[in-house]
């Protein structure tokens, strides 16, 4: 074995020896391809937004971005899923206004913090809920629900027990008196739709992201949209607000986040690419046409853990007060 001359070691310049180890630093990103975790199934409007930013990611970054389906429990299977990955770039998550936001007030053991064990880093789009009815329906504004709730019963679905919608039923019904507003639980909001168009329900509360064919063609109408102002798209749907109930002004929400700890160049990186990705011309004009915006101008870093805390104090406080459980 060969000896170490150590006072050749010694001779070398100090600047010779610490450059050694930047040397062997790999730089962000490397071979491995980064995935993005989605945790919604496919064809839903958090997984489309999911895959059109992972595109536009995969070409800035010049690095394949994969999305990874992780379903269940409301988002929080997906989530849980990135809050325990590495640090290292290579994990991202579609965080969402459902396992990030209300999933504290449903869930008593949520192995997650919603702030603390993530790198939040920009908020993509945000787009509203709507309350709609059967197309021929009688009920023509929100008024006309309302009352019909305080002659009898009027059901309304949503996508399950503890979802935001169900939540804005809740209040709704809180708020104007209408005790006959029952809740009617459906897992996803397909089924919901179809007994609401096949009249065995009265009403839905549900993204708009997913409903802009059927408002088009008639078969639903929308009563009120939850947004701050009327949308672009579909101007025609007033605001709840507009109707006197401003306290269901509030957004559905994507943004993009990876585990805590993320290195700060490669999360400024990260960070630059995504609000790019969304404001880029093959991604802008996709997600208008599902009613969806990305916030201008954007949110980001700190400013989106901001909203995030915000958000989610408001309306896991919602569903700890109604005491609401998993469905």
């Amino acid at each position: 074995m060969p000896r170490i001359d150590r006072r050749a070691l010694l001779a070398l310049p100090a600047a010779a020896l610490l450059a050694r180890p930047a040397l062997a630093q790999t730089a962000w990103p490397g071979r491995q391809a980064i995935r993005l975790i989605s945790p919604f199934p496919p064809g839903g409007f958090a997984d489309t937004l999911a895959r059109l930013v992972a595109g536009e990611l995969s070409r800035s970054l010049g690095q394949s971005v994969v999305v990874e389906n992780r379903v269940g429990a409301g988002g929080t299977l997906g989530m849980d899923l990135a809050a325990k990955a590495a640090p290292d770039g290579y994990t991202l998550v579609l965080s969402h206004s459902s396992p990030s936001g209300v999933a504290p007030g449903i869930y008593r053991n949520l192995p997650y913090q919603v702030v603390d064990d993530f790198t939040h880093l920009a908020l993509l789009a945000e787009s509203g809920n709507i309350l709609m009815v059967k197309g021929d329906s009688p009920m023509r504004t929100l008024a006309d629900l309302v009352a019909a709730a305080r002659r009898g019963p009027v059901r309304y679905g949503s996508s399950g027990l503890g979802s935001k919608t169900h939540l804005m039923g809740e209040v709704l019904a809180q708020l104007q008196s209408i005790p006959n507003l029952e809740h009617v639980p459906y897992r996803g909001s397909a089924a919901a739709l179809q007994d609401l168009i096949g009249g065995r329900i009265e009403s839905v509360f549900d993204p708009i992201t997913t409903n802009v064919p059927l408002l088009r063609d008639g078969q639903v109408r929308a009563l009120a949209i939850s947004t701050a102002q009327r949308i672009p798209l579909l101007p025609e749907i007033p605001t709840f607000a507009e109707q006197g109930v401003p306290q269901l002004t509030t957004a559905i929400w994507a943004g993009l986040s990876a585990p805590k700890g993320l290195p700060e160049p490669i999360a400024a990186r990260l960070t630059e690419a995504a609000v790019a990705a969304v404001g880029s011309p093959s991604v802008k004009p996709r997600i208008e046409e599902l009613a969806t915006y990305a916030p201008h101008p954007p949110v980001t870093g700190a400013a989106f853990v901001t909203f995030l805390r915000e958000y989610s104090d408001r309306w896991a406080g919602v569903a700890r007060g109604l005491g609401v459980q998993p469905g």
